[in-house]
């Protein structure tokens, strides 16, 4: 383990990470497998992403087009690098740890208009690139050896620009302190056989005439990178050949640490920062998933219901805690998507056939979802294992209420509020007990588990805390009907009442949650309930 009296206490490390040549190389996934590793030697690391993007967060933004909104403890709907960031080094973000274009003009904004310019002429330099690099400095947890920046988009990019002048600045004043590792592409040219160099080249390039020159470089490539290769990036871009590091494309995410760990990624940071050496990083747990997932020969066959299936990072914290769950029980997950306006009742047989286990995926709006209802049906009546999250607890619910309550013009309170059985609602007066300003509930609340119940059991525990992003509650004026009809409240929040977790004790496994249990389950720590709904899935196709 690494001494910490080599490094002056108090003094953390920056390591800023920037892109070039393209977007979508998977800076998220280097800057994560960076801080595993750091973290496995021993050192403490905070991680934080910034956005070039003019919007405050990412609450408005369309998944199809940039994936989950991920939200942390303290509510702050962020990007979805933050759920790889907290999945590799089972560590928990917050607010400072995803900042946006827009958090940073909008806060620079407020200071010109409260005066705290003193009638100076607002410009991007300094006031801009000051509030960037507080914020650089924000993200740094107690006592942290190293803060890794990831830097949104490439270089090049107008909206960027701000951001790499705030690395120039930070590396200008304390040259000892700071870092830069950027990440291209080594495209492979079918037609002439070769792996060109030159958008490698022209990128550093480009980052050079801003001011930033890179110690390490992170090339991406489909194909093995010869030594030669290596040598003529680190001579042409003006770095040492060890910091010259392969990434290779993985079958999985989580084979990327141990891939850039046989390339010396870590290395070659600490012997840029001057730090020794000493003992091989403690990641034996890692290693052990890895080879599980390669290794799992039994399959289980799962298949989820949203709204957008068709966009690879919509549900991205759902597929990996499914993942984890599945491979902790060495199984091998066979995740089928299905697009949920595609789903109806005369062909939900049909498409949810021969699954072990289905779940309905949370989102927002009208669209899909009488299709996720169709498939909490087909469930219930067929005793597969149901796991609903979000919205798509509350499809399950309505379903129940049309079709064993009696209760036929069940409505979500989000689709029509007007509907004579609106069974979740806005519940503004409730929230008010909250402290809350809107009717959204964003981050973390506690929820009170109910004796004897299947959740309690899974989790171990009788009050947990689990983060919420939903406008609509259950309408707890319902619950009696419910219970009659076999519904059972297994988890409620403590303040207010809200109904947070139902479950049918006479179904094989059927829970809902409103909360999102997927943000919080790790590759070290799978959710105790997705590792209770892979299990279901297995033990019922044996019976």
């Amino acid at each position: 383990m690494f001494d910490r009296n080599l490094v002056t206490m108090g003094q953390a490390r920056y390591i800023f990470v920037t892109g070039g040549v393209s977007s979508s190389l998977g800076k998220g996934i280097i800057v994560a497998s960076l801080g595993m590793l750091l973290q496995a030697r021993g050192f403490k690391v905070s991680i934080q992403k910034f956005d070039p993007y003019v919007n405050i967060n990412s609450g408005l933004l369309n998944p199809r087009e940039l994936g989950e909104c991920y939200v942390t403890d303290d509510g702050l709907e962020a990007d979805v690098d933050l759920g790889h960031y907290e999945r590799f080094l089972d560590v928990r973000t917050t607010k400072n740890s995803c900042v946006t274009s827009g958090r940073i003009y909008k806060s620079v904004i407020e200071k010109e208009r409260k005066g705290d310019y003193l009638g100076k002429t607002v410009q991007v330099i300094p006031h801009i690139t000051d509030e960037i690099k507080r914020r650089i400095k924000q993200g740094k947890a107690e006592d942290c050896d190293f803060v890794i920046s990831e830097i949104g988009g490439t270089v090049g990019d107008i909206e960027s620009l701000p951001f790499i002048e705030s690395i120039r600045q930070m590396v200008l004043d304390n040259p000892r302190e700071c870092l830069c590792i950027h990440l291209t592409y080594i495209p492979f040219l079918a037609a002439s056989q070769e792996l060109k160099t030159k958008p490698t080249q022209h990128s550093v390039k480009a980052l050079l005439e801003m001011g930033v020159l890179p110690d390490v470089l992170v090339l991406r490539t489909e194909h093995k990178l010869p030594k030669e290769l290596k040598r003529k990036v680190a001579l042409f871009c003006n770095v040492t050949e060890n910091a010259v590091v392969e990434a290779i494309g993985a079958s999985s995410i989580y084979e990327e640490p141990l891939n850039l760990y046989n390339e010396g990624l870590d290395k070659a940071v600490l012997r840029k920062f001057g730090i020794p050496l000493e003992k091989e990083p403690a990641f034996e747990g890692w290693k052990r998933f890895a080879n599980r997932m390669k290794r799992a020969a039994n399959v289980v066959r799962i298949g989820l219901v949203g709204k957008y299936v068709e966009a690879p990072d919509a549900y991205r914290s759902i597929s990996e805690a499914l993942l984890h769950a599945a491979v902790a029980q060495n199984l091998r997950l066979e995740l089928s998507l299905f697009q949920a306006d595609q789903v109806t009742d005369e062909n939900v047989a049909k498409k949810l056939n021969g699954l072990d286990a289905v779940l309905v995926a949370p989102g927002f709006g009208q669209r899909g979802g009488e299709g996720k209802i169709a498939a909490a049906k087909y469930a219930r009546i067929h005793n597969i294992p149901f796991f609903g999250i979000g919205l798509g607890m509350q499809c399950g619910l309505v379903e129940i209420a049309r079709n064993v309550v009696g209760l036929r013009d069940a409505e979500l309170g989000e689709v029509n509020g007007d509907a004579d059985h609106p069974i979740f609602a806005l519940m503004e007066k409730e929230k008010a007990a909250l402290k809350m300003t809107g009717t959204m509930r964003l981050g973390a609340y506690d929820c009170q588990l109910v004796e004897a119940s299947l959740v309690r059991e899974l989790y171990g525990a009788d009050c947990v805390s689990e983060r919420h992003r939903n406008r609509f509650e259950f309408d707890n004026q319902y619950r009696e009907v419910f219970e009659k009809a076999g519904v059972r409240f297994s988890g409620v929040n403590p303040q207010t009442g809200f109904v947070e977790i139902v479950e049918m004790p006479s179904h094989r496994w059927y829970v809902g949650t409103l909360f999102q249990p997927e943000f919080k389950s790790t590759v070290m720590r799978p959710h105790p309930l997705f590792m209770g709904f892979v299990k279901a899935a297995v033990e019922g196709r044996e019976l």
